[in-house]
């Protein structure tokens, strides 16, 4: 699976946009669109929900490519084996039931 920038790049280009056109729809200048691009920045959260509308994919898809790239980025920097997404998946799970059961207490 590609990385965000490179999702992001497939996307632009499929519009047939250059980087400074499609910069400009999201108020980011086209230095800062080829660093989003090629890993070296982040694209700004704040415009996920205008991307999603703007490709017509749905956000929650575009939302989960966007963190699960944060969440690779943050394991190669700790040098982290593939296991840390098991990990972190079980991690999830946990907090998701822990947080059921105590919205089901009765006081």
């Amino acid at each position: 699976m590609a990385t965000f920038g490179d999702f992001l790049r497939s996307e632009r280009q499929k519009k047939g946009l250059n980087q400074s056109d499609f910069g400009q729809i999201f108020g980011i200048i086209m230095t800062d669109i080829s660093k989003i691009e090629n890993g070296h920045k982040r694209f700004p959260y704040a415009n996920l929900k205008k991307l999603a509308e703007f490709l017509e994919i749905d956000f929650i898809k575009i939302k989960n490519l966007f963190v699960a790239h944060i969440l690779v980025e943050e394991a190669h920097k700790y040098q982290c084996s593939d296991v840390v997404f098991s990990v972190a998946e079980s991690q999830s799970k946990y907090i998701k039931e822990k947080n059921v059961k105590q919205g089901k207490m009765n006081f």
